[in-house]
């Protein structure tokens, strides 16, 4: 993950109000801001250059930078050819977004615009599209990819089709971006469908960190983009406690931990050990490093999938192990179940390969 982002939908809200937000992201060390062009059909050409160039200069002041949604209509309603595309850069963008493209040629062409503009293109079709335009030797410097969000419930992609059109994308060495939604009351996008914004639809009901850490998990998204508006400044603090490149673990503790737990849990750099069982992921440095602290017997109970364990004190030179259950197995005194992975997390299980480093999220 290399960005974190936002999005803004100025015909919605007051400039003040996004003036307000972009603050917000900025000082949390976020770098994109996503708008859209396609549900602004009110205003003219003049006017959305004009109005949205204040925008774009108040994100370039913080560090941020700006790419439009558009289409070839869009395009075609502000009197904008596609080998021309000054407007934007008059605007002050750094660039669009194309959510629906030309021909392959086209895309390629535009990439070489002498302002300089980036060109995102659709992620999310999975049939060819991308590969074509690469066959037409675009600057790669300034071709990104961009999946779509789903403002309809059930609408959302597949991990299956989100998994092949990333592999597509990869081959072609290009950045990929992907969209998380807040499900907080009152969150808006570009158009009047509050069902919740996220690109695939298994996210759509979790917390917005959750969304985060399970396309950091993949290991092929390049930026995350917050797709509704507004996050509060509580979700935004659970983001940053992310580490971009590491899977993220964020368990839901069963109860108070003892102080050795503790250090075990949060305060030691883990991996799954490469000689991976098919009952757990075990990182087992910490019982070197905490041999000393005692870790008594505790929530001895049946172990699922999804639980996480620590060893006690009763399993002698192995105690201070960190399990993460991947098969059920029985109770045993010697294994202290501490908390669980969170219901609609389980991808982060699958996500357990042998050597892959981890950090656990409080």
């Amino acid at each position: 993950m290399a960005r974190l982002g936002i999005s803004v939908y100025p015909e919605h809200d007051s400039m003040e109000n996004i003036k307000k937000y972009i603050d917000l992201a900025a000082d949390h060390g976020f770098k994109r801001i996503f708008s859209c062009l396609l549900s602004v059909t009110d205003k003219s050409g003049d006017e959305i250059r004009e109005e949205f160039r204040e925008l774009n200069d108040y994100a370039h002041e913080k560090g941020m930078e700006v790419i439009y949604d558009v289409a070839p209509a869009v395009l075609k309603h502000i009197g904008v050819e596609w080998n021309d595309l000054s407007f934007f850069k008059d605007m002050h963008a750094d660039g669009i977004r194309l959510d629906e493209g030309f021909d392959g040629m086209k895309e390629s062409l535009m990439t070489c615009n002498p302002e300089g503009l980036k060109i995102e293109v659709n992620a999310s079709f999975g049939n060819g599209y991308i590969d074509n335009i690469c066959s037409h030797h675009p600057d790669r410097s300034k071709l990104t990819t961009c999946h779509n969000f789903y403002p309809q419930r059930y609408s959302g992609l597949s991990l299956k089709h989100f998994r092949k059109c990333n592999e597509d994308i990869k081959k072609n060495n290009l950045p990929i971006a992907a969209f998380i939604g807040s499900s907080r009351p009152g969150t808006f996008g570009p158009w009047p469908v509050s069902e919740g914004l996220c690109t695939l639809e298994d996210h759509r009901d979790l917390p917005l960190d959750a969304q985060a850490r399970l396309l950091i998990a993949e290991g092929n998204v390049d930026d995350i983009l917050i797709a509704n508006c507004y996050a509060t400044p509580e979700e935004f603090d659970e983001l940053c406690k992310l580490q971009p490149g590491v899977l993220n673990l964020k368990p839901v503790l069963e109860r108070p931990l003892q102080e050795g737990e503790r250090k075990v849990l949060f305060e030691h750099q883990h991996y799954v050990r490469g000689d991976m069982s098919e009952y757990s992921a075990r990182s087992t440095f910490p019982r070197v490093t905490y041999a000393d602290e005692s870790i008594k017997p505790q929530t001895c109970r049946d172990m699922k999938r999804r639980d996480i364990v620590i060893l006690n004190d009763g399993y002698g030179r192995y105690k201070g192990e960190l399990h993460i259950v991947l098969k059920d197995m029985p109770a045993d005194p010697r294994k202290n179940v501490i908390g669980h992975i969170p219901e609609g997390e389980h991808e982060l299980l699958n996500a357990l390969q042998p050597w892959r480093p981890f950090v656990v999220i409080q």
